[in-house]
């Protein structure tokens, strides 16, 4: 019997929301004060003000979409992440490439690109907010320093990991710098690439919010920084909540772009039959 309820792929996705239900059943146990004795605090109410309570939760984000309020929030916040998330990728493209191509270059840049990625780049916020005002730009560019880093040292590794054999096999047959740069570098690249931009796809998201906290009129990171300010623990959840729901849409967009460029790529599958 055991074995019929175990997830398989055609029922895991009715098990992924079997535990998110779960976990919002043990949030609401956990913060009722009359479900559960308050052993944790003397008061059975704390633990509702410091965890807030899911059902208030989810009326708060009901209330922000069926009123409105959220949208234009939550679309400032959007094209922040997606620009911060399409130009961090574009540079960390191009200069994984073209440091990986280019090992004079590589040896000269290698300890300053060292040190610009050790920086803790929150910092840096406020400068961009001094460059660039208080509009989206100083968000997308705070997120563009988050992306750039896990992509272009993913493409640099990808680069590198091309199989010398292939390299040599490709100029044999007369693949000239631009081929090889089309048919073997970028292909080697793509799988790293793929797998750099899920981790950058959060990544974005921090730095637009962030750059909300530091200064802003609007966004759901500036509804996030409004609610603490009053203590309003429950809205806080809710904008993590819509902050984490589109980011897992973003996320499932890259994944369906993975699915349709590396088509060349065989799946598990298949390499355990040969």
């Amino acid at each position: 019997m055991w074995k019929t309820l175990r997830p398989r792929r055609a029922n895991l996705v009715i098990w992924q929301w079997l535990l998110l239900v779960l976990c919002f059943v043990l949030w609401y146990v956990l913060t009722s004060p009359t479900l559960l004795p308050a052993f944790y605090f003397d008061d059975p109410n704390k633990a509702a003000f410091f965890f807030g309570e899911p059902q208030k939760v989810l009326q708060r984000i009901w209330e922000w979409f069926t009123g409105g309020e959220i949208y234009l929030h939550l679309w400032i916040t959007l094209v922040e992440t997606v620009l911060a998330f399409v130009l961090g990728t574009a540079l960390g493209l191009g200069v994984g490439l073209w440091l990986a191509l280019a090992p004079l270059a590589s040896a000269l840049f290698d300890p300053y690109v060292k040190a610009a990625n050790s920086m803790p780049r929150v910092i840096l916020a406020p400068i961009f907010g001094v460059w660039f005002g208080l509009g989206i730009w100083s968000k997308v560019a705070l997120g563009v320093t988050l992306v750039f880093f896990i992509v272009f040292f993913n493409v640099y590794q990808g680069v590198k990991e091309v199989s010398p054999v292939v390299l040599a096999n490709a100029r044999m047959l007369g693949a000239n710098r631009k081929q090889l740069l089309r048919f073997v570098y970028l292909p080697s690249a793509m799988s790293w690439v793929f797998s750099s931009l899920h981790t950058s796809v959060g990544l974005a998201f921090v730095g637009s919010v962030v750059g909300e906290y530091l200064g802003s009129a609007r966004g759901v990171g500036y509804l996030i920084l409004q609610a603490e300010g009053t203590f309003d623990i429950n809205t806080v959840f809710a904008g993590i909540l819509v902050l984490t729901a589109f980011a897992l849409v973003l996320d499932a967009i890259v994944g369906i772009g993975e699915r349709h460029l590396m088509k060349w790529q065989p799946k598990t599958g298949d390499t355990e039959k040969l």
